[in-house]
């Protein structure tokens, strides 16, 4: 398998967080990828740096000014009087009528979904060089490789055609699956992270070219907690192309492997060319944000029923956060996907 990896992700090390009212530490930091790493490391995978991918990879799925306002943000936020080290916006659109604005702090609002994915001034670099590890990936599929991973950070699956949320800044996943669309009649994703893929899903949501299927904890009570609803089917077009499979926060690896199988049951009748994989590892017991109660084990078998599916896949790294955990989340699930046979090694 060939894995994409740029370093210049880890240059994304965002500080700000609202929890509860309270401020917190980012949950999106460069260990992130120093722990995948390793995961790959564990299975013998090696990492590429991907080439630069076109502008045109990121404008299939994002708007113009949506790239145009991460590209500048940082800069011109510096230019406020007492400007904080980050983009953070504290004002949104919520009228029924709203027309664009031209401040910085305006178009922070308008761009950004929450404070959770604050932008640094490294960020939008990072963010184009994970969209470049999505595009390496997925060409490397279109090429004729079985399948290919993205190591991608920032994530990307809570950012829609031009608001980003979740630390979340370019969709990777949707960038991906808008590639294969380049050559392929139709396309599938399925997202596994134990959020909802908001993003993903508004994107595609009026296509009946690109089934988007998202197995997520319940947004009642979970992130993001407006979308990722089983009545959610799509619009226009789109009806029907879209599914969702919400599931409790107590979820275990039963519950959830049913539904990877009721997923790719509604894949296979779609009978797609390709499949984009966002692969969340958040839903494991040990993740700290405490999403569902997913084992090691669980991963691994998620990894084997997704392999004998038989798509071309583009995998894509979406969730997974800071606990020594993550490492072996990674390379369980590769190792049941690739048909390896490794022991799962718990961290120390």
């Amino acid at each position: 398998m060939k894995c994409f990896y740029a370093p210049e992700t880890e240059t994304h090390d965002p500080l700000f967080r609202l929890t509860h009212g309270k401020l917190q530490r980012n949950a999106e930091q460069a260990e992130r990828a120093r722990l995948l790493l390793a995961g790959l490391d564990a299975l013998s995978l090696s990492v590429t740096a991907p080439a630069p991918a076109p502008r045109a990879a990121l404008e299939a799925v994002h708007t113009k000014r949506f790239l145009g306002f991460l590209e500048t943000a940082w800069t011109e936020w510096q230019k406020l009087p007492d400007a904080g080290p980050e983009v953070v916006p504290n004002v949104f659109p919520r009228t029924t009528t709203a027309s664009y604005p031209e401040t910085i702090v305006g178009r922070a609002g308008w761009h950004m979904g929450d404070t959770s994915a604050p932008i640094g001034e490294h960020s939008w670099r990072a963010a184009v060089r994970a969209a470049d590890c999505a595009v390496a990936a997925t060409d490397a599929v279109l090429n004729g490789d079985a399948n290919a991973y993205a190591l991608c950070r920032p994530a990307g699956h809570h950012t829609s055609a031009e608001i980003a949320a979740g630390h979340c800044l370019l969709n990777n996943s949707a960038i991906a699956a808008a590639r294969l669309r380049s050559k392929h009649d139709r396309v599938a994703t399925l997202d596994i992270d134990v959020h909802h893929g908001n993003g993903t899903q508004d994107i595609f949501y009026e296509r009946d070219d690109v089934l988007t299927v998202s197995i997520h904890a319940d947004p009642t009570d979970y992130y993001p907690f407006f979308t990722g609803f089983a009545g959610e089917t799509g619009s226009g077009a789109g009806t029907g192309y879209n599914l969702n499979i919400p599931l409790p926060r107590t979820t275990t690896d039963a519950v959830w492997l049913s539904a990877i199988d009721t997923a790719l049951a509604r894949i296979d009748a779609f009978k797609p060319d390709a499949l984009v994989l966002s692969l969340g590892l958040d839903t494991h017991e040990d993740d700290p944000l405490m999403g569902m109660k997913i084992s090691w084990d669980g991963l691994r078998t998620a990894g084997e029923k997704i392999a004998a599916a038989g798509y071309p896949t583009v995998i894509v790294q979406e969730g997974g956060y800071l606990s020594p955990a993550l490492t072996t989340s990674l390379s369980s699930f590769l190792s049941g996907y690739l048909g390896a046979k490794i022991p799962v090694l718990e961290p120390n």
